[in-house]
């Protein structure tokens, strides 16, 4: 198959080519190097040099002249030169119009017509005629014969195919013809393309001599023929003859210009063509290095092919190896033969030199341990070696090449030596291991697989030295330990992912070719109890980060703890995660996370139910205080800190995912009898969570996962830590308005200490200006410089309970409050709560803890009653409040699960009974939400009586519902003025704002949990509290839905309750809903007429009848309804006192006229005797009460349809 191409090389053997430094001399026109130029290589740059003398030049300068007149001297001695000036005196014009009538003819009668009008009927053979030609029959003799093959060529769609002329053949008239060749391209350049003549000469003998001397001769052409030549180039040069001769005639043009021999083998690769050019140009550049030491062009430039991100340079390039296989025999001649003897060779170069072909035993090895016969590789070859390595990985994995013995032999001896103690030899040591874990038919006779075996060991027995030496953290003693647990645990295909990532490239490895390294390494090198103990004393990683890249310890005791082989062995681990968490630091390694879940299973959950006490050992608590230490204090937190940021996070991240953990197998660890130890709850406290948590905030993009993992288990865990208002306020306080604050620091701001700010409270009573300053200071600080100064502003706060402290220092407190709440929430919490217990004289007061607040957390509300109308602190104990709320659900739930097993008797004494085994369960649960319903109602039903103002706030006019009260006298008052201005003296006072902060907190509790809005509503509250509640509590509209079921209760009570509610409720949203609400109301005040007795129907109907006025307000459409019923009410009362002395008939009569002409009546109703209700109230019979009720109704609901109209 290589005929053809050993022909064109030895075609051209006797030929004289272009050498590079005429080409370079032409190309630059160096007249000076020309001239030094041998008469056999000047004779081949005649064409263009005569051309250059005789034309007109472009150049019109001095130098150019004085060049050109060098030229003509040079060439004034050359007898070929009279042979092209003649050659040049044709004229052109006329055979390019006899070409073209020959290209049109040929076209019409078919390429195979004999026809020519360039050439008459020739006498004799072409080399005859040649030889008896004038000049310008011998252009025409080239021309036409030139012509037919370029016709060929085109007509043959790809086909090859090869051409006997004799004008191209004779070895005579080779100069000749070349001459005229160059002349014909130069003066007919349209009808002669460069790249089309150059396509046309391959298909002729001798036609890379021709092509080289033509582009010589034109040296701007030389990257358009390249160019050309490849771009029509096959896809695989070395499966036809026309690939081979394309590629010997492109590497003969780049011999001629090897400076553009790597740019040609650019264009090879980015057009996919000729990957055998590629190749070659690659081993002769190679030939031409002086550096031996380097890796080699061929291996960076293999390497690039098969490792490249180009899928299908790729797979082209394999195709090319595939194929060169698949040949029955390869020759020296073959490229991929030249490629893979050059790689042997330089394998072979970097060998160590002295080696015994014995195999040491390990005992010779440990009697001589600083003799022995394996020879190392020298550092300066280590890289190379490394990459020989991978690219001879990627030939066999990638491109499919079956190394011969040879390369075996040489390949196992190279992977097997022994690199100096450096980077590059770890680098080394892990492709060596990698490489025979991917490729184990390299070992093929028991005397290499001994060779394996101990150079295996000897990497066992060096790696701490290797690491302690190279300084590199992950050394490949980590690789030889996990890749030792992936076969312990059968997980091959892990150790396949691991050898690909290696390795850098994805090949495809057998399960079943590791058989054998798997019995190798878990029956002689790494038994399971010595790959266990073996891990356990490895170090941990000093600043562990994913900065450290490569196969670290971590990730072998991950693997042992996924396999469970601590607790197998009975090996304790404990110790060493507690180390390596503390040797953490930023930005987070991928490996930390998944170690800490494996941990906590292996905690909680038995290697095996057989043996249920197999289980490693959690951490202790004082081991997690000392991590916190510094932090917990809080005095100065940056300068205490012993441990990193990343170590306290993810031991708070270990603690919170192993309570959830805990909580979440309880049933299945009381199924075992287990019940591991749960972390305490003063822990918990010590611990700063909010803190911490604003400080992985600002690191999210280091911390990787572990801010939004910390996120979620807070949100489950911790819900009063998650509170939106306060994650709003931490934005507040993070802003630019914080920076802007910072940059007002003054050094005053800084000196005050915590002692200063107690003795300026102390002095209150008698000095407000002292704190003043102090505290407005102290709002400059961050949260974290606040800290020593919270228990000093907490137990000072009842203090400012006394009358004549300025709202300007409470308001500032509750600022500082709000702020230090960012970073210590739950120990601030309970520090407030003592702080404003009621101060009685005599009784010692309780110190409350976390855990009595989260079991009651009433307790908030137990406090002295004057923070009721103290505003600034009302809105910390409602914060406070709310927390604790949500703590409350989150304790008892927690505490549900922990004590799930006391359920299982009872389970376990209804076993015969069907669809009861769950019955405990569902009981506890329902009695945990009955207690939290509970729980929530008592503090609404707390808050609202906050609400009711005092004895004293009446005696001074303060009306409960004033809001409402003011809004509608602003809006019906016909003196605007003056209603704005009493609005303004009710609303400007303590217990208004009071009452807007609880709204607000019970308007985000009723949205929380609608049903607690239905359970505080069918309990009931004073009807005072109405007005205020629908008006200030945005999501009161929810009760429209339960109004009816609240109705239909049969507690009087809560009738009347349900129908003044709605009342309100129509005002404030007279929507359709509400229209049919009240519709129904009025309905069932009609049906509960007829029911109802004499003393239950004045109950009912005396506070109910006022809702009916704000009922016709709402929706004028129930006026009919509700006139009749105020009638039929009217007879119902008149029936009864029908057999008194009293008669009141003229007033049901009065009823029917209004209610026939309500218009003739609107002056009689203004009178002031029927609003104030005066006339007839002597008796004191309910009937008679009622009745003057319902007159008062009616005539309020005419005054506002009159007013209205």
């Amino acid at each position: 198959m290589n005929e053809g191409s050993t022909v064109m090389m030895t075609e051209c053997t006797n030929l004289q080519f272009v050498s590079p430094f005429a080409f370079e001399a032409m190309q630059k026109v160096d007249v000076v190097r020309l001239a030094s130029l041998s008469d056999p290589e000047l004779r081949l740059l005649l064409p263009c040099l005569v051309r250059m003398a005789l034309c007109a030049p472009a150049d019109q300068s001095q130098s150019w002249a004085q060049d050109k007149k060098l030229i003509l001297r040079l060439l004034s001695g050359v007898e070929a030169v009279n042979s092209i000036v003649a050659l040049l005196s044709v004229d052109f014009h006329a055979l390019e119009q006899d070409a073209s009538k020959e290209q049109q003819l040929r076209h019409k009668l078919g390429g195979g017509s004999g026809e020519s009008i360039l050439v008459s009927q020739l006498q004799h053979g072409l080399t005859l005629e040649f030889e008896h030609s004038d000049s310008p029959r011998r252009l025409r003799l080239v021309l036409s014969e030139l012509l037919a093959i370029m016709n060929k060529v085109s007509e043959s769609n790809g086909e090859f195919f090869f051409k006997s002329s004799e004008l191209f053949e004779s070895p005579v008239y080779l100069e000749e013809a070349a001459d005229v060749l160059c002349i014909l391209q130069a003066e007919l350049p349209s009808l002669l393309p460069i790249v089309d003549v150059a396509e046309a000469l391959l298909h002729v003998r001798n036609g890379a001599w021709f092509l080289c001397l033509l582009v010589a001769n034109v040296p701007d052409s030389f990257n358009e023929v390249c160019r050309g030549l490849i771009k029509n180039g096959e896809r695989q040069d070395e499966e036809s003859l026309g690939g081979r001769r394309r590629t010997d005639a492109l590497r003969f043009l780049c011999k001629m210009n090897p400076s553009q021999a790597l740019k040609v083998r650019g264009m090879v690769v980015e057009e996919c063509h000729l990957p055998g050019l590629g190749v070659a140009l690659t081993l002769d550049h190679t030939k031409n290095e002086a550096c031996e030491d380097g890796v080699s062009d061929l291996v960076c430039f293999v390497s690039g092919l098969l490792l490249g991100t180009n899928a299908k340079v790729r797979t082209w390039f394999g195709t090319f190896i595939r194929n060169g296989q698949q040949r029955k025999r390869e020759t020296s001649s073959s490229v991929l033969w030249q490629m893979r003897r050059q790689l042997l060779l330089e394998l072979m170069g970097i060998l160590p030199t002295v080696r015994s072909t014995r195999i040491v035993e390990e005992a010779d090895v440990d009697m001589e341990p600083n003799v022995s016969v394996y020879s190392g590789l020298k550092e300066e070859h280590v890289v190379k070696a490394s990459a020989l390595l991978r690219l001879y990985c990627a030939l066999m994995g990638i491109a499919g090449l079956k190394p011969t013995e040879e390369e075996a032999e040489q390949l196992l001896q190279l992977m097997t030596s022994r690199p100096p103690a450096t980077p590059a030899g770890v680098r080394f040591v892990s492709l060596s291991f990698c490489m025979l874990l991917a490729f184990s038919t390299l070992v093929s006779t028991p005397e290499q697989e001994q060779l394996m075996v101990v150079w295996l060991s000897w990497m066992i027995k060096e790696e701490a030295y290797f690491e302690s030496t190279s300084g590199v953290s992950a050394s490949f003693g980590e690789m030889l330990l996990l890749v030792a647990m992936y076969f312990h645990s059968n997980q091959l295909s892990a150790i396949i992912d691991l050898v690909c990532s290696t390795l850098g490239m994805k090949i495809v490895i057998k399960p079943s070719s590791l058989s054998r390294m798997k019995t190798i390494f878990t029956q002689e090198i790494f038994t399971e109890q010595v790959v266990t103990a073996h891990a356990v004393r490895v170090p941990v990683t000093s600043n562990l980060s994913a900065n450290i890249t490569g196969f670290l310890p971590i990730h072998c005791i991950y693997q042992l703890l996924r396999s469970r082989s601590f607790t197998k062995h009975k090996v304790s681990i404990k110790d060493w995660i507690y180390r390596q968490l503390c040797e953490t630091s930023t930005p987070l390694h991928p490996q930390l996370l998944p170690l800490i879940d494996v941990y906590i299973n292996s905690i909680l959950t038995p290697a095996s139910k057989s043996n249920p006490q197999a289980t490693n050992q959690p951490v202790t608590e004082q081991e997690i205080l000392n991590i916190f230490q510094g932090v917990i204090g809080g005095d100065n937190i940056r300068l205490n800190q012993r441990f990193s940021i990343t170590a306290q996070l993810l031991v708070l991240y270990y603690i919170l995912s192993y309570e959830e953990a805990l909580l979440a197998n309880t049933k299945t660890l009381a199924a075992m009898q287990r019940k591991p130890k749960s972390y305490s709850s003063s822990l918990m406290d010590q611990i700063p969570i909010k803190f911490l948590i604003r400080q992985a905030q600002g690191l999210q993009q280091e911390l990787g996962g572990l801010h939004s993992a910390l996120l979620r288990l807070l949100a489950t865990n911790y819900p009063h830590l998650c509170i939106v208002d306060d994650w709003i306020c931490e934005e507040e306080i993070t802003g630019t308005d914080a920076l802007l604050r910072r940059m007002l620091l003054t050094n005053n701001a800084k000196n005050h200490s915590p002692k200063q700010l107690q003795e300026a409270f102390s002095a209150v009573p008698v000095n407000h200006t002292q704190v003043m300053q102090i505290i407005e200071h102290l709002t400059l600080l961050s949260a974290s410089e606040l800290i020593p100064y919270a228990e000093v502003l907490t137990s000072n706060m009842n203090q400012l309970l006394n009358s004549g402290v300025p709202r300007r220092i409470l308001q500032t407190v509750n600022k500082l409050w709000m702020v230090l709440n960012t970073v210590m929430p739950r120990r601030l919490w309970v520090m407030t709560v003592n702080a404003l217990q009621p101060s009685i004289k005599f009784v010692r007061q309780q110190k409350y803890t976390q855990n009595d607040l989260m079991i009651d957390p009433l307790i908030v509300l137990r406090c002295d009653q004057r923070v009721h109308r103290c505003p600034p602190l009302m809105d910390i104990t409602l914060h406070m409040l709310n927390g604790y709320l949500l703590a409350s659900k989150a304790y008892l739930s927690a505490h549900l699960k922990e004590t799930a097993e006391q359920d299982r008797p009872s389970q376990n004494n209804t076993i015969g009974l069907v669809g009861q085994t769950d019955a405990p369960e569902v009981t506890r649960e329902e009695l945990k939400n009955a207690l939290l319903a509970a729980q929530d109602s008592a503090a609404v039903q707390i808050l609202l009586e906050i609400c009711l103002p005092t004895e004293e706030e009446k005696a001074n006019g303060v009306n409960p519902d004033s809001l409402l009260r003011n809004v509608q006298s602003v809006i019906t008052t016909s003196t605007p003025n003056k209603g704005i201005e009493e609005g303004e003296d009710n609303l400007l006072c303590n217990l208004r704002e009071v009452q807007c902060l609880i709204c607000c907190l019970l308007h985000q509790m009723y949205i929380a949990d609608p049903n607690i809005a239905k359970l505080v509503h069918f309990q009931g509250y004073p009807c005072e509290l109405l007005p205020l509640t629908v008006a200030g509590i945005p999501s009161m509209h929810i009760c429209l839905d339960f109004i009816p079921e609240l109705i239909a209760q049969p507690e009087l009570e809560k009738q009347i309750f349900a129908i003044q509610l709605l009342s309100h409720l129509c005002i404030q949203y007279a929507l359709p809903k509400s229209l049919s609400v009240a519709r129904l109301a009025v309905n069932v005040m009609g049906t509960l007429l007829t029911v109802l007795t004499q003393a239950k129907r004045y109950a009912f109907f005396m506070p109910t009848l006022p809702s009916l006025v704000s009922f016709c307000r709402a929706f004028p459409p129930l006026y009919e309804d509700i006139m009749s019923l105020l009638i039929q009410i009217g007879q119902v009362c008149a029936s009864d006192v029908a057999t008194q002395t009293r008669d009141i008939d003229p007033i049901i009569t009065r009823l029917q006229q209004i209610k026939e002409k309500p218009s003739g009546w609107s002056q009689i109703c203004k009178d002031s005797s029927y609003k104030n209700g005066s006339r007839d109230t002597g008796s004191m019979d309910p009937d008679v009460q009622l009745c003057h009720c319902i007159e008062r109704t009616v005539i309020e609901i005419i005054n506002m349809s009159v007013s209205g109209i």
